[in-house]
Parts: C-alpha cells; sequence; structure tokens
C-alpha cells in the first residue's frame, strides 16, 4: 500500500514540481499588484485571473502529457485541458492533473496502433491530424464531463476545508503530515495536494493558509539546533550546523530526515512544532501569496503578503522553538545507539522506494566508466529525482571542485534523473538513482553519491579529471 501511494503521489508531484517558477512568478504577482498587494497596480494585476484560469493548468496538463505521451501527449493535454476549463468555474488543476495523463495515454495509445501501418508520405499527415482530430475530441470530454465532475469534487473538498478553518482543526492536519515527510512523501503531498488547494484560496482571498503547512522550515530547524547543542556523537554534532543551513536557507528539508530517523520519538518534535505554528496561522488567518518552493525561510517569506511579512517569520519561529524544546530533551537522554550513518542507510533505502526503486537494483548496478579521455569530458550533469533542489545544491559544490583544480571548461548542469541531456558525458546522482540514471543516459559513466554535501567522489572525480587533464 505504501509504494503505491508513493508512486501515485510521486507521479502527480512530477506533474507540478517542473511548473514551480510558474506557480511562484504568479505569486508574486498576486502578492505585489492586487489592491491589497505591495505595489497595486491595475493593470498588471489583470494578469493573475488568466494566470491561475489558463496558464497554470495548462503548464500542468502539458507535463503530464508529456510525461506519459512524449511532446505529442504534451500538446494532446493542453488541447483537452481548455475544454475542462472551460467546462467549470473552478480553477482547473487538479482536472488538468487528470486531463494531460489521459490524453497522452490517448495518443499513445493511437500511435502504437498505427505503427507500421501508414502509408509512405503521408506520416506528417496521420501525425498532425491525429492530434488534431483527437484532441478536439477529448476537448468536448473535457468540456462536458470531466471539468464539471470535477468542479463538484473541488466543491466538496472546499466545503471540507471550510468545516477544518472554522472549527480551527486544520492544525492537527500535521499530524500525518510531518510523519509522512519523512517517508518522502514530501513533494507529493505539497505539490499534488496542497499547491491545487492553495490556488483556490488564493484566487478569492489573496493568499493561503495551504502553503504554509509541509513548507514551514521551522520544524526541522528546532530538531537540528538541538543536535547541534547537545547530541553526543560528535559526527552527528559536527554535521548539524552545515545540515541547518541547507535547510533553513537552501530549503532542502529531505537533509534533516535522517536526524529524525535516527530517534524516531523526534516526529513529536516535528509534529509538536508544526501543529504549534499551524494553531498560530489559524488563529491570525495568515496565509501565503504563493508555493514557497523550495521551503527555504527566504522563500517563505518572499511569498508572504503585505504587511505579514512578521506575523510569518514568527510562525516559523514558533515552529522552531516548540521542536526544539521538545526535541532537546529527546536527545540529552539518548542513549546514542544508532549513528547518523545508520539513519543516512535506512532513509536510502525508504526513498529508494519512495521513487519506484528496488534495493536489488540500486545493488547491483556498479558505478561504471566510458573509456573516455579526461580532456574530453565537457558535459557533466547531478541529476535528482525532479531536477531542482538536491541536484542544484550538488551541481554548485561539484563546479566549485572542478574550478578549485582548473577545470572551468566543464559544464556542469543539474537535472530530472528521468530527462538527462543527450550529450551528458558523466552523471552524478544518488546511488538510490542509480538505475533510473542508467535508462536515461546508457552511454554515460554514473557516478553514484549517498551525502550531497560531502560526498568523496566528488574530490575523487575532480582529481581525476585534473591529473588526466
Amino acid at each position: 500500500m505504501k509504494d503505491k501511494i508513493q508512486s501515485f503521489g510521486r507521479f502527480l508531484s512530477g506533474m507540478v514540481m517542473p511548473n514551480i517558477g510558474a506557480f511562484i512568478a504568479w505569486g508574486l504577482l498576486t502578492a505585489l499588484f492586487i489592491d491589497s498587494g505591495w505595489l497595486p497596480n491595475a493593470q498588471l494585476s489583470s494578469i493573475v485571473g488568466p494566470m491561475l484560469t489558463y496558464v497554470l493548468p495548462i503548464l500542468i496538463a502539458y507535463q503530464g502529457g508529456k510525461m506519459v505521451g512524449g511532446a505529442r501527449g504534451a500538446v494532446m493535454g493542453a488541447i483537452m485541458t481548455i475544454g475542462v476549463i472551460c467546462g467549470t468555474e473552478y480553477t482547473m488543476f487538479m482536472g488538468a492533473m487528470i486531463a494531460g495523463p489521459l490524453a497522452g495515454w490517448v495518443i499513445k495509445k493511437f500511435d502504437k496502433a498505427v505503427e507500421g501501418k501508414i502509408p509512405a508520405g503521408f506520416e506528417m499527415l496521420v501525425n498532425n491530424f491525429s492530434v488534431g482530430i483527437l484532441g478536439l475530441l477529448l476537448a468536448i470530454l473535457g468540456y462536458y464531463v470531466i471539468g464539471p465532475f470535477m468542479g463538484g469534487v473541488l466543491a466538496l473538498l472546499n466545503g471540507g476545508v471550510a468545516v477544518l478553518v472554522n472549527n480551527n482543526i486544520l492544525p492537527l492536519v500535521s499530524i500525518f503530515v510531518e510523519p509522512a515527510k519523512v517517508l518522502f512523501l514530501n513533494n507529493a503531498i505539497n505539490h499534488g495536494i496542497f499547491t491545487p488547494l492553495g490556488a483556490e484560496q488564493v484566487a478569492t482571498a489573496g493568499k493561503s493558509i495551504f502553503y504554509m503547512i509541509e513548507t514551514n522550515p521551522g520544524a526541522g530547524t528546532g530538531v537540528l539546533v538541538a543536535y547541534w547543542l547537545f547530541a553526543k556523537d560528535k559526527v552527528t554534532k559536527d554535521s548539524a550546523p552545515g545540515a541547518l543551513i541547507v535547510h533553513l536557507l537552501g530549503g532542502i528539508h529531505e537533509i534533516y530526515f535522517p536526524y529524525v530517523l535516527m530517534n524516531p520519538l523526534l516526529l513529536l518534535a516535528t509534529i509538536g512544532g508544526s501543529v504549534a505554528a499551524m494553531i498560530f496561522n489559524t488563529a491570525f488567518r495568515l496565509g501565503l501569496a504563493g508555493p514557497p518552493a523550495p521551503g527555504s525561510i527566504i522563500a517563505y517569506l518572499g511569498m508572504a503578503p503585505k504587511g505579514s511579512t512578521l506575523m510569518v517569520l514568527l510562525s516559523v519561529v514558533i515552529a522552531a522553538a516548540v521542536s526544539f524544546v521538545i526535541a532537546a530533551p529527546i536527545i540529552r537522554l539518548s542513549n546514542a545507539k544508532g549513528s547518523l550513518e545508520d539513519s543516512t542507510a535506512q532513509m536510502k533505502e525508504m526513498k529508494a522506494q519512495s521513487k519506484g526503486v528496488a534495493a536489488s537494483e540500486v545493488k547491483t548496478v556498479a558505478d561504471t566508466l566510458v573509456a573516455t579521455d579526461s580532456a574530453d569530458i565537457k558535459h557533466i550533469v547531478f541529476a535528482c529525482d525532479a531536477g531542482m533542489g538536491s541536484s542544484a545544491m550538488g551541481a554548485t559544490v561539484l563546479r566549485k571542485k572542478l574550478t578549485d583544480v582548473g577545470r572551468t571548461d566543464i559544464e556542469v548542469k543539474h537535472a530530472s534523473v528521468s530527462e538527462i541531456p543527450a550529450e551528458t558525458q558523466i552523471v552524478v546522482t544518488h546511488q538510490d538513482l542509480a538505475g533510473r540514471a542508467r535508462k536515461s543516459a546508457p552511454n554515460a559513466r554514473i557516478i553514484t553519491i549517498s551525502n550531497f554535501m560531502s560526498a568523496p567522489e566528488y574530490d575523487k572525480l575532480a582529481e581525476e579529471l585534473k591529473i588526466q587533464a
């Protein structure tokens, strides 16, 4: 059951995460230019509605169609979603999440059915008209069926949200969210559920509390500070400050998960901190204008509506303080039977499961070397699941290592493990993603790591390229 939930959540978040930049642009438009924004502007605020109604759902559907049916599926998803959008008065993020993959699946099945049966010279005609005709039919289906159906679903969901808010029980959601985060369902929950629900609230109120649930960095901050001050194991104690910087400023929450797994009682700290912050947010009706992605305190405050920056900051402080107060005695009284290495290994296994990689697959994929002179190495890609947070951080670290040994001629990019560029010569990725990296880049050398910040493989690769350059 857990694997199915993780797989489904990963699929949903996969449609949203590549488009987070567009969500942030829309959130900034809202925060700046609506009537209650920082810089009210009637002309620029007119962009907010069309972007929410059309651009964002179509981008989601485009990505969903692409995931299932490639480039043709992406176009089909966009066409179908126009029908879904026009078939209801609600913002159709969830409708787009259905229409995109469905349209991609339809064109994929059509292409398979006609493969090898198209007369020579008619390929372009069939390809273009198949997308046009099938896209039109699916747009009509979206207008009359999916749009109205999803409008009804959203009406029920909005009613449920109103019950949670009006009865002040929304903070209890954190009891389920915090453990789910450590199981690597954080992106699925945030981008697959809270982002679409939050957009509905922003459309009517200019802000949403849903953007403040999973993304608040305070709970993890409290745990890391407690480890920094009270951990008995020197390795754990010394590593906590670096992890704190990456978590709080970089917004990569996964880095504190091993510290919680090292002592599962610390879930009480993260839950307590998150619940306390949500009680505060609910009491003062706080919200953010857009999704803070990644969950950095910088992005968190950047999405605060005009006049609420201090209160939003205070919600982070409250989460961190409560989390620290609960975590400190747990860490001080701990027998320290576990180690950071053990919990990191446990996290790797859990992360592999969350990404649909079997443990046997991870172990059998060895670091392979394609016979290439190091002087010819020009393209290195750091790959992670979404191609955003951890891969961007890893690429930065590796780029600096290569610069230090004089290899400024090597281009180091970050990308999703499923979309590694064809010209890539070396792929650096987490060991749990090695199997997927091999499928995505069969001709590249695969180097696997287990620690994004201080992997010895960085230095080994830099030294290798320096020696043979």
